[in-house]
């Protein structure tokens, strides 16, 4: 089980990676205005994003395999399986942002993403708390 857990923390670390880098890629994708910037903005958004989803599987097996294996429960678990839920929407909205940018029908600016990036950051934050101290 300790292999699980091993692989469980390098495949969230690796997700998250992703879902830090891609909104500020965003960020800077919405502050371009030539051509040849935004064309390569958009294959490295496009790369990452479908680099992150085999991450998030992972991750997402391997919790359920620790979770179903180890029998956790606690008050703790239930938001944190709901923070869970959040990511994995923000994840799949950072793809729709994506397709946004690939078709040239972005409608927020650079500011609107820089807050947008923050979310994973406070989710992060909330599950880590929420996993090592269990305050309820």
């Amino acid at each position: 089980m300790l292999w699980i857990k091993a692989f469980h923390i390098i495949f969230v670390t690796s997700w998250f990676a992703g879902l830090f880098y891609l909104p500020r890629l965003l960020v800077n994708h919405a502050m371009v205005t030539d051509v040849a910037t935004s064309e390569r903005l958009k294959l490295m958004e496009r790369k990452l994003y479908r680099f992150m989803l085999p991450l998030a599987l992972l991750a997402l097996a391997s919790g359920l395999w620790l979770w179903l294996g180890y029998g956790i429960t606690g008050r703790w678990m239930h938001p944190k399986l709901t923070l869970v839920v959040v990511l994995i929407g923000y994840h799949f909205y950072c793809g729709k942002l994506v397709n946004d940018f690939k078709y040239d029908k972005n409608k927020h600016s650079h500011v609107w993403y820089r807050w947008f990036n923050e979310l994973p950051v406070i989710v992060l934050t909330i599950i880590v708390i929420l996993v090592i101290v269990k305050p309820f």
